[in-house]
């Protein structure tokens, strides 16, 4: 009997485990269906500003192709004018400093010497010896021809005359470089000083004397830099000197402001190594905003090697879950109204006792307090500058937003909860 017993007893304890295994093995199962079906998580306010959920939106990018290279900015001298006085003399004064706009012929110094009062003095002096010249001139020619001169004396006369007049013209020619009109010179009128002008428009990128100083033709008083002409030389190297092409856009940005992006394009390729970099220069014209650009800026760049331009979104916004990657967007808002079908089974089951009333108002606001991101799955590209290219696996609205801070934190909160909130 006692065996008979034992033999009862375990087959009802085999029967019942397999019973609860396959009860187990039903529900979980059950879970792991409805986890794959579940794309959504729900995050409160105070949640997604603890963590700092940031949304964007789905960018075009010229990612693919492309190649990095370093360069500086520059202006071609035939854009650069130094303002400098064709006479020596000292500095009387100086309108300009570092930084300031200028038009071509604005006054940017005046400089004194008295040697400037000696040439207007000799210029005056000639013009009356000229006079008395023509007259001697004169009386030789009619004593000569009435035999009464000698024909040396007329030559003398002749020869006079000729080199006061090549002096005139000289003095005339520089004092009229000097900035003073020859035809406006008297004996009251003698200038002291000479003016020293822009030779083009731009912005006074050095100034090299100062009130007081001596400066002549080789000791210029200031530079001046037209920026409206930047060009970008950029160093490539041999191996990716056969991607460039004349017209590709550059994308760059300055090395100690690397937030701020403009662009240029290709106009010219170097046929010749730089020094012993064995890079090859190619030169650039700046387009558009050239804001805060001046001569000799470091810059890094982006070469574009196609005009193709792709959907991608900040590295950040990219998750990776079993294998496969994702991206979060926020989900559309969907009201309850009064026709809708709500599953008010928990009410059913919920017995209300005499005298109470169920308040939705809480329910609702809670419910307003919470926003729902719903994952999509992509196919991830290629990342450069920040960017990563995707190819989202269903179609997006252009307005969809995006969760581009995060949402690392919405796929953990995901997947601890088994891919459903609770």
């Amino acid at each position: 009997m006692k065996k008979i017993f034992l033999a009862i007893l375990g087959t009802f304890i085999l029967f019942s485990c397999g019973k609860k295994q396959a009860s187990a093995d039903s529900h979980s199962h059950g879970e792991e269906s409805h986890e794959e079906e579940t794309t959504t998580a729900t995050l409160t306010s105070e949640q997604i500003k603890t963590v700092g959920i940031t949304l964007g939106s789905l960018e075009q990018k010229q990612l693919t192709s492309t190649v990095k290279a370093n360069g500086i900015l520059r202006v071609p001298n035939n854009h650069k004018g130094n303002a400098t006085a064709l006479f020596g003399g000292v500095i009387r004064t100086l309108n300009v400093e570092f930084g300031d706009f200028v038009r071509k012929g604005q006054v940017i110094a005046t400089i004194a010497n008295p040697q400037y009062i000696q040439l207007q003095e000799e210029y005056l002096t000639v013009g009356s010896r000229i006079a008395l010249a023509e007259q001697e001139l004169q009386r030789q020619q009619e004593l000569n021809d009435g035999n009464a001169g000698a024909k040396r004396n007329l030559q003398n006369a002749t020869a006079d005359l000729n080199s006061l007049r090549t002096r005139k013209s000289s003095l005339h020619e520089q004092i009229r470089l000097m900035g003073i009109n020859p035809n406006e010179i008297t004996n009251s009128s003698l200038k002291s000083a000479l003016v020293v002008t822009s030779p083009i428009s731009g912005t006074v990128s050095t100034v090299f004397a100062k009130i007081g100083s001596y400066v002549d033709v080789s000791s210029p008083i200031a530079e001046i830099v037209d920026n409206t002409s930047l060009h970008l030389d950029l160093q490539v190297f041999e191996k990716d000197l056969p991607k460039m092409k004349v017209g590709q856009t550059i994308h760059f940005a300055l090395t100690n402001n690397p937030t701020e992006s403009y662009t240029a394009k290709v106009f010219n390729i170097g046929s010749s190594f730089e020094n012993e970099s064995k890079s090859i220069s190619v030169h650039c014209n700046v387009i558009g905003n050239k804001t805060g650009l001046i001569d000799g800026m470091n810059v890094s760049a982006i070469v574009s090697l196609d005009n193709v331009t792709t959907t991608a979104v900040l590295n950040d916004a990219i998750v990776e879950a079993n294998g496969k990657y994702y991206i979060f967007i926020k989900a559309a808002e969907h009201k309850h109204e009064e026709g809708d079908n709500h599953d008010h089974s928990h009410e059913k089951n919920h017995q209300h006792k005499p005298g109470e009333e169920h308040d939705h108002s809480e329910e609702n606001k809670k419910a307003s307090n919470k926003t729902n991101f719903e994952r999509i799955e992509v196919a991830k590209g290629v990342s450069d500058m920040g960017y990563t290219a995707i190819t989202p696996i269903l179609d997006l609205p252009k307005d969809v937003q995006v969760v581009v801070k995060g949402a690392f934190f919405i796929n953990a909160k995901m997947s601890n909860t088994g891919g459903h909130s609770h």
